[in-house]
């Protein structure tokens, strides 16, 4: 596909550092090997060394032994990682008996490794539940400066006429389930930012409700059209315009009849949906429907790029989001 293909393009043009704390379940293990065969990314694993190199050998990797190794139970940087926990955390009661339980944990250890400046993004989730990868995420590498929600966007491949070129951008499908307008705003500039980074291309962002331009009145179209304000207000370089229909978004001859003027409707390639229920029920419908694949959810808003996958991931999968994670990091 070409969209993958121009992103790892863009990962290996500066490597960046993606630690990988399953690194002992088998499709990481063999996703890290080809990460290293593509130039992806200087691979960090996160387990036994003796477990790593005897999987290895026994699955027939020849490049995971050109990755860093970080034994959780016997790491050099324990004390410094203990002690950077406590400076966090102490004020809400952690202890140094609790950190040094915690830290032998690879997810504790590998955004641990991130928040010291040792990596520089993290994929997880192949073998965790999605509460375990971003519990520790959340509480010690935390959001972006100016952003207090995290949200997940979807990469919509759909027919040719819409979006980009068939490239769309759905958010928010995967977090947040009732976003005030504040929160909205920001889900909808941290979109606007992942687009420019992974997907390439400038976005132009459709604030979705069930009303264009006052057509209806009701307080969830009210927050829609203030988060539209704040958004335009956060991020000026961004193209942004709301409320609008879906179908005012996305159809042309629509779009100017029901927004006259409005320099998105009929050519949105970013939706923002006013709730998560409305996000993830909507891609997964133009999934099925339309036979779109989905590539996602991409995590925004963090302050560095933490990707949890799907316990039923594939090897490729975790591949293209070592990727994704190495363009995110690069554009922090």
């Amino acid at each position: 596909m070409e969209l993958l293909e121009n992103i790892k393009a863009t990962a290996r043009k500066e490597l960046k550092r993606i630690v990988l704390p399953e690194a002992e379940e088998e499709r990481t293990l063999r996703a890290a090997d080809q990460c290293i065969a593509e130039s992806l990314a200087n691979i960090i694993l996160i387990g036994s060394p003796e477990v790593i190199r005897n999987k290895a050998a026994e699955y027939g990797l020849e490049h995971v032994n050109k990755a860093t190794i970080v034994d959780p139970n016997n790491n050099p940087n324990k004390d410094k990682y203990v002690q950077l926990m406590l400076d966090l955390r102490k004020s809400k009661g952690l202890t140094k008996e609790e950190a040094e339980k915690l830290i032998v944990n690879p997810l504790y250890l590998g955004v641990l490794m991130i928040k010291a400046g040792d990596a520089d993004g993290e994929v997880a989730g192949a073998n965790n539940a999605t509460g375990d990868v971003l519990r520790p995420a959340f509480q010690y590498v935390k959001t972006r400066p100016g952003i207090s929600v995290v949200s997940g966007a979807f990469l919509m491949m759909v027919p040719k006429h819409f979006g980009e070129n068939g490239l769309m951008v759905f958010a928010d499908c995967a977090v947040h389930p009732n976003p005030t307008a504040p929160e909205l705003a920001q889900i909808a500039v941290e979109t606007g930012r992942t687009t420019r980074a992974i997907a390439g291309f400038e976005p132009r962002i459709a604030m979705l409700s069930f009303s264009t331009k006052g057509s209806a009145k009701h307080e969830m179209v009210d927050k829609v059209v203030e988060a539209t304000r704040l958004a335009q207000e956060m991020d000026p370089s961004l193209q942004i315009d709301g409320e609008l229909q879906a179908d005012a978004a996305i159809i042309p001859g629509i779009g100017s009849k029901k927004a006259p003027g409005s320099p998105i409707a009929g050519k949105a390639n970013v939706l923002v949906f006013p709730t998560l229920e409305v996000g993830n029920i909507a891609y997964k419908l133009v999934q099925r429907m339309a036979n779109a694949e989905a590539i996602g959810p991409v995590l925004q808003g963090m302050a560095a790029p933490i990707n949890d996958l799907s316990r039923g991931c594939s090897i490729s999968d975790i591949v293209n989001l070592v990727a994704i994670t190495a363009c995110q990091a690069q554009a922090k």
